[in-house]
């Protein structure tokens, strides 16, 4: 799958989609020759290239954590075949929806129960079904696909009726996410022919409603308390590296537009709220080159970790233990935090519980502290950042 933002380009499969457009490269580069044979979506605005989600820097030097070992590690979906990713919760915390290749070289969408082993598929269709997203009363998905030739949005019901378009333009649509009351969805947009920034829009969840332009970044998540939208936004000078942004809605104007996250050493992507609208999960990567000066992809051996911290950028702590690809965080009802990680050797849907988390009929889950260079083991970490990387 291909996607270009302004003269950067970047690297990606569809397994990764969900984690890419993340990153930046500062040339154009020679794609790599897939393995024959795998299904490949590509972005109508930049089929010539690959996406790369990470910044372009060098080798990074390991920074100083104190660790604290997380609990409740859980895997909720066991493909072997193909990959499953983009978790998403409904609003009760006890239906699992997400985007999967384990059944066809495209991906689709299925629903389970969190602790659940039946699997059912939501759409079937020979193009690609990516980035779901419940509606807040949990009786619709917006998701993106290109069943149309380019990437669109559309809304289907839980029930399993016909999709319904909701864009219908030369640009390539994606990353759905609905606004509190259910009423609107907010969605990234890349201009036609690839050359331009990735772009915010607002838009009625109604077959041809008018969008509505509220700036430049990439995947958006609506806060499910308020008016505040968060999504990465690219540097333009220096590293490039996507850092954290929010923009607040007045009046249905975008206001206030502010970064609170960044990193010198680190891409920060994928954000997204907790229930509350208090934390912000995301993932964020520090990758050195591979040797002809591109990155290293998710499918590809691409080390992503996730994050937490609160609404205003401060107490960031990682989740995760730095060894594996973990990405695509979203929240539960309870505080868990479910993302995408190739930790078993297929891409699957696991969660952990952060520390100060709590669960149906369970107590605050609370750590001890230790500290480390760097996660001395593979297991699960919670990390808080005793200098200015993150």
């Amino acid at each position: 799958m291909t996607v270009v933002t302004r003269s950067w380009h970047r690297t990606m499969t569809l397994g990764a989609l969900a984690a890419a457009l993340a990153g930046c490269a500062s040339q154009s580069k020679t794609p790599r020759d897939r393995a024959q044979g795998e299904s490949q979506a590509v972005l109508a605005a930049a089929r010539a290239n690959r996406i790369n989600m990470f910044g372009d820097i060098g080798g990074v030097v390991d920074m100083r954590y104190f660790t604290r070992t997380a609990v409740s590690m859980r895997q909720h979906t066991f493909a072997d075949v193909g990959g499953d990713s983009d978790p998403d919760l409904d609003s009760t915390g006890q239906r699992l929806l997400f985007s999967s290749t384990r059944h066809h070289a495209a991906a689709n969408l299925y629903i389970k129960s969190v602790d659940g082993v039946a699997v059912t598929q939501l759409t079937s269709d020979s193009s690609s079904d990516i980035q779901p997203a419940f509606s807040p009363d949990g009786t619709r998905v917006a998701f993106a696909s290109n069943r149309g030739g380019n990437w669109d949005i559309w809304i289907t019901s839980i029930s399993g009726d016909p999709p319904v378009q909701m864009t219908s333009n030369d640009s390539d649509d994606v990353h759905p996410s609905w606004s509190p009351d259910g009423r609107q969805l907010v969605f990234c947009s890349l201009p036609r022919g690839g050359e331009g920034e990735w772009e915010l829009w607002i838009a009625d969840a109604s077959a041809g409603a008018s969008k509505r332009f509220i700036g430049y970044g990439l995947f958006p998540e609506w806060s499910p308390t308020g008016e505040t939208i968060v999504y990465q936004l690219a540097r333009e000078r220096g590293s490039h590296w996507f850092g954290i942004w929010t923009l607040t809605l007045v009046n249905g104007e975008p206001r206030y537009p502010t970064e609170i996250a960044a990193s010198a050493v680190q891409a920060m992507i994928l954000p997204t709220w907790s229930p509350d609208g208090r934390r912000i999960a995301f993932a964020a990567t520090a990758q050195p080159p591979i040797d002809n000066g591109t990155m290293t992809p998710v499918d590809e051996g691409g080390l992503f970790d996730i994050w937490i911290m609160g609404a205003d950028g401060r107490g960031k702590s990682r989740l995760t233990d730095g060894h594996t690809a973990n990405y695509a965080p979203v929240f539960s009802p309870g505080g868990r935090v479910f993302f995408t990680s190739n930790r078993s050797g297929q891409q699957n849907i696991w969660s952990l519980l952060p520390g100060g988390g709590t669960e149906a009929g369970g107590d605050a889950v609370t750590f001890g502290t230790e500290g480390v260079t760097q996660p001395a083991s593979h297991r699960a970490a919670l990390t808080t950042s005793a200098q200015d990387g993150l």
